[in-house]
């Protein structure tokens, strides 16, 4: 019964997707900046104009970054053709190569290939409609997700884990809303912890991989730095990007294969200190999550959701987690999310037991 509710569940939010995602993004969005929000209510702010400020802010932020990354990120736009000649041109006795097997197999399956050309040929259908109206459509959408977005969160803000507490009881069932309040609120707290704490680690890192590609004569290392910051958001998937960007666009700039391994060496050096020593050290027991888990996580949300599934997956880890810590019957859930649960809180499986 609980598998067929789960997969039913799993079906509506998969077709439901337009007006869930939005929802989710704003959640997560309003946990992030609700510790910010509720600071300037504590010194008497009233919590709707907290909101409207701390978003004001946050907005601002985005807006003033997507204008300084505007032009080089056109720059690299305008030379992309240039870039693809560049990189067919280099990679020319490759795909001679290529181009060989490919006849070879061309040939082979031209020997098969009659009655294939004539069933396609009748099955071709009549010619695809234009792209504008489609880009068009996508456009709309997308800004009315944005606004969507960007009000549902202004709402979550406004009205507090009070709010969210109530919203959340309706459906707990045998808990009760005092308990609900203190798990979102550990819940807010953690995740926006986290994430402030990920930011300012994500930042320096951007700040170290631009400085590192200026110096090894990079075109546009503002950019790539924004780009390993914003990418290092998303674990294990953001850096390895990150890491294969900065190796094909080193190939194209540079002839010596000697800049290019410099390039991938020191971006592979810098992420290595950022995740094995930075991160454990401030972000500690955290996301002390199993990178399986995690992975798993990332791939399932790509699936399902796209971006905005990838976005959701940790964070919704990170919530699980945390509400499987305060709930008396979790330790088994947090067994299965981090594999060290065990060695760190063996007094806590104790007292459970």
């Amino acid at each position: 019964m609980l598998l067929l509710v789960c997969g039913l569940s799993g079906v509506l939010l998969y077709l439901a997707s337009a007006v869930v995602i939005p929802i989710a993004l704003a959640l997560l969005f309003a946990l992030v900046l609700s510790s910010p929000v509720e600071a300037l209510h504590r010194k008497g702010l009233p919590r709707s104009l907290s909101a409207a400020l701390i978003l004001v802010i946050f907005l601002g932020l985005i807006g003033l970054a997507v204008d300084q990354l505007w032009s080089p990120a056109q720059q690299w736009l305008a030379d992309a053709p240039r870039t693809v000649r560049i990189i067919s041109q280099k990679l020319g006795p490759v795909a001679r190569v290529l181009h060989r097997i490919d006849a070879v197999t061309d040939r082979a399956d031209h020997l098969t290939d009659v009655s294939a050309g004539t069933l396609s040929a009748q099955a071709k259908g009549p010619a695809a409609p234009s792209a504008s109206g489609g880009f068009l459509v996508q456009t709309r959408s997308a800004l009315v997700a944005t606004m969507t977005v960007i009000i549902l969160t202004l709402f979550f803000l406004a009205g507090g884990p009070p709010m969210l507490a109530r919203m959340t009881s309706a459906f707990a069932g045998n808990l009760r809303s005092t308990q609900v309040l203190k798990v979102i609120d550990a819940v807010r707290s953690e995740v926006g912890r986290y994430y402030a704490t990920i930011g300012l680690v994500n930042a320096g890192l951007a700040l170290a991989t631009g400085l590192a590609m200026m110096a090894l004569g990079m075109p546009n290392p503002i950019l790539w730095g924004v780009l390993a910051g914003v990418l290092n958001f998303i674990p294990y998937i953001g850096s390895a990007t990150t890491l294969v960007v900065l190796t094909v666009i080193a190939f194209v700039s540079f002839d010596s294969v000697g800049r290019v391994f410099a390039v991938s060496g020191t971006y592979l050096g810098l992420a290595t200190i950022e995740g094995q020593i930075v991160q454990p050290l401030l972000v500690g027991h955290r996301l002390d999550l199993s990178p399986v888990i995690v992975f798993l996580a990332l791939w399932f949300g790509g699936w399902f959701w796209g971006i905005a599934g990838v976005v959701i997956a940790v964070p919704g880890l990170l919530a699980i987690k945390v509400a499987a810590e305060h709930s008396k019957h979790g330790l088994p859930l947090l067994e299965f999310l981090s594999p060290n649960f065990k060695k760190r809180f063996k007094p806590l499986k104790r007292h459970a037991s």
